[in-house]
């Protein structure tokens, strides 16, 4: 089996490793506000990723909030597992990455969430940047929200 190689993030396997350290986040989520923080991957163990991100959100009618997040993420064969960070882990979804055309390395899943459905898109740029996009929709729920992260100048 032959390994996909991108010139910024290497073959899938090796993604988990170059996430390590802190990022620049940047989030817009459509018709609603946006955020700005930073999040961390510190490993966990062989396998897995603690991520936390933390910035502040600015909603569209000025409202400013404090907010943080936290999941786990695991490497898989040919990607990696998201987690939410609860006791016992639960799946968020499994991402298989592969290179596309314009150099980059792409993953997506779905999940659902009651009656709400949450479709994510990564991808891993080959300048080293990522973008992390989640389309949600259902009865309950109905925006797009997407991550660009960056390494702190």
């Amino acid at each position: 089996m032959s390994e996909t190689v991108t010139e910024g993030w290497g073959d899938a396997r090796a993604v988990m490793a170059r996430l390590v350290g802190s990022w620049s986040l940047d989030r817009v989520i459509a018709d609603q506000g946006s955020m700005r923080g930073i999040a961390t991957f510190t490993p966990l163990d062989e396998t897995g990723l603690a991520y936390r991100e933390q910035g502040r959100l600015r909603l569209l009618d000025g409202t400013a909030l404090e907010a943080e997040r936290e999941y786990v993420f695991r490497e898989s064969d040919r990607g990696f597992e998201v987690f939410f960070k609860e006791t016992p882990l639960r799946l968020f979804h499994a991402i298989s990455l592969s290179a596309s055309d314009d150099g980059a390395m792409r993953g997506r899943a779905g999940h659902l969430c009651n009656l709400d459905h949450y479709g994510s898109t990564y991808t891993f740029r080959g300048d080293g940047s990522f973008v992390i996009r989640h389309v949600v929709s259902g009865p309950r729920k109905d925006y797009t929200m997407v991550t660009t992260y960056t390494r702190p100048a």
